[in-house]
């Protein structure tokens, strides 16, 4: 009883969640954010060859349902958009409608450079130059197109972000860019 004790003091200190007999005791707003993080609810919104890539990840391979990613046709029931290829004027309003159709919270994820500011395509006068002039965008994806291992990364780190992790820091050393 008394290493229980010490547990819960150092709870009420430090935020750990304390783990005994099977049971665990953690913070309300933890326990929403890790359900949340590990129950993304992606709409695909493949335009364009990196759409391709985007149903390799979805496919057996990297079987993205164990880091538990359920597509969904909805945008009701979506919580994620991956805007996956090259946006185009005549596509905008529909973007945004998918977008605001979508329940709070909600994250958007720009894969390629087409979708992440008009790649090749950039001085096409029918293209987008970058979906983030129609919608708010929390993570981007790099490359044209980008791998199913770059999707995979980038929606691990939004599921960190959206738990409330730590995630993609980079430890500076002192007197490093001090000029």
């Amino acid at each position: 009883m008394k290493e229980l004790q010490l547990q819960m003091d150092a709870f009420r200190k430090s935020n750990t969640p304390v783990v005994k007999n099977g049971f665990m005791i953690v913070k309300y707003n933890q326990l929403v954010d890790w359900s949340r993080g590990n129950s993304v609810w992606p709409l695909s919104f493949g335009l364009a060859c990196c759409g391709v890539e985007l149903m390799h990840f979805i496919a057996s391979r990297y079987d993205f349902d164990r880091f538990g990613f359920a597509l969904r046709a909805s945008p009701r029931q979506a919580d994620v958009m991956i805007v996956a290829g090259t946006l185009c004027n005549k596509m905008a309003p529909a973007l945004r409608a998918c977008y605001d159709m979508m329940a709070e919270p909600k994250y958007v994820v720009s894969m390629g450079s087409c979708a992440n500011g008009g790649g090749y395509y950039h001085y096409a006068y029918s293209v987008v130059r970058g979906c983030d002039r129609i919608v708010p965008v929390d993570l981007y994806i790099p490359g044209c197109p980008p791998n199913a291992e770059a999707l995979m990364y980038g929606m691990i780190q939004l599921q960190n972000k959206i738990q409330g992790c730590e995630y993609m820091q980079v430890k500076i050393p002192s007197g490093y860019g001090d000029d």
